[in-house]
């Protein structure tokens, strides 16, 4: 089975394909096919005026006409589509899904806060973890930050703050935003103790990357401190030359790292995993399981 999943965020247009392989023994394999990241940066539109620009959503529908094309290609038998943080802000976002729609046959639906960090959940990330210990999953994006805690083999909290990459640099998060994620974290964390981090999205990626470390090894809070405070201090030009960035990476990855920095110190992780999945996987994941229980009633 080849299944499709297009997130569309407020940095980036995402399409991933996989290949989804049963065993006769019931255990069940995600191949990647494809991942095209397309950097679109909505965001920068809608959080300093509201609205999607006519020269954004014309790349929007060109990047989802190729989206469409690819999974043609691949044979693609499912997918699943979403918009989050920049979309769910626009004025005329709605407006603009329903032109997708007639353009190009694709279903694209606006998720809440709270329903992106259900799909994230989809990763079954949990499975994999110790039931002996305590974990807080930070997933920043450029529109908000998912945050989850696990703990006991069980979901304490999923929450969403309207706080991301994209609207730091545009200052557009009030001190009363922080002042309440720095709350929320700290109270409903504080029985969970110890607890480790783990971390998703292109930049904790990134980060990972250029500190080659050995997969499954984690990222430090005071490495994370050293990274922020360095490239802080590096004009955005040599940013992108030091370090081979791209232009959509090099400007957000600095208020990224303040994010999951500051998530952690309030938590007293001193550690981060990075397993690079995120909302695509989740997207997948959760379509898998929805194809799964529709042949399964047909049967029935």
């Amino acid at each position: 089975m080849i299944l499709a999943a297009i997130d569309i965020g407020s940095n980036a247009a995402r399409l991933l394909i996989s290949e989804v392989s049963v065993y006769k023994d019931g255990s069940v394999d995600f191949t990647k096919l494809n991942l095209l990241r397309i950097p679109l940066r909505l965001g920068f539109d809608v959080f300093d005026n509201g609205v999607v620009s006519d020269a954004k959503k014309k790349k929007l529908l060109e990047t989802l006409r190729a989206y469409k094309l690819l999974m043609s290609i691949y044979n693609v038998e499912a997918y699943k589509a979403c918009a989050t943080s920049a979309m769910r802000d626009a004025l005329n976002g709605p407006k603009i899904l329903e032109e997708i729609l007639l353009e190009t046959g694709l279903k694209i639906n606006i998720i809440s806060g709270h329903e992106e960090a259900n799909i994230i959940y989809e990763t079954h990330i949990a499975e994999k973890l110790s039931d002996n210990k305590a974990y807080l999953y930070i997933d920043v994006g450029g529109g908000s930050t998912e945050v989850t805690l696990f703990a006991q083999n069980h979901t304490i909290f999923k929450e969403s703050f309207n706080i991301g990459t994209i609207r730091l640099l545009h200052n557009k998060v009030s001190d009363e935003q922080w002042e309440h994620m720095k709350w929320y974290i700290k109270t409903y964390v504080r029985d969970y103790q110890p607890l480790e981090a783990i971390g998703t999205g292109g930049n904790i990626n990134k980060i990972f990357s250029i500190s080659k470390r050995k997969e499954g090894r984690p990222l430090t809070l005071d490495l994370l401190k050293d990274y922020y405070k360095e490239l802080s201090y590096t004009p955005l030009d040599e940013r992108k030359h030091l370090y081979q960035f791209r232009d959509d990476r090099a400007d957000v990855i600095v208020p990224a790292l303040q994010l999951y920095i500051s998530i952690m110190r309030w938590a007293l992780a001193d550690e981060i995993y990075v397993p690079k999945i995120g909302l695509a996987d989740g997207l997948i994941k959760m379509l898998y399981s929805e194809q799964t229980l529709a042949v399964a009633k047909k049967i029935i």
